[in-house]
């Protein structure tokens, strides 16, 4: 009986290739999405955080930058809007504007670790 071969042994042929498998499609697609996330969660802070400059600077709050960062930044900050209430505006911004952007970095490292943990 004839030896049946194996692609790349003795035909000439190069070996054949197997593409990934479905963990490491998986586990590839994990890590992208973990990606996005952070970069998301990096992205929102960022906001914030140039909402908090614009405000301690006493950026001309008719420019159209000033308004446009200050609309983000109401809707990302969520509830943490009012969480302080110190009598000082500046101080107020600061604090509240400076925890919601702690809180995005954090929830979206931990739910990218979750993602990526899963995959």
């Amino acid at each position: 009986m004839a030896e049946r071969k194996e692609a790349g042994q003795g035909t000439g042929d190069p070996p054949a290739r197997r593409g990934p498998s479905m963990a490491q499609v998986r586990a590839r697609a994990a890590g992208l999405a973990a990606g996005v996330i952070r970069w998301g969660g990096l992205l929102i802070a960022a906001v914030l955080v140039v909402h908090i400059i614009l405000v301690i600077g006493d950026a001309n709050p008719g420019n159209g930058i000033t308004i446009a960062v200050g609309n983000w930044a109401d809707v990302l900050a969520l509830g943490f809007k009012n969480l302080f209430t110190p009598g000082n505006a500046k101080l107020r911004v600061m604090v509240n504007d400076g925890v919601a952007a702690i809180f995005w970095l954090a929830a979206t490292e931990v739910a990218a670790r979750l993602l990526r943990r899963s995959a």
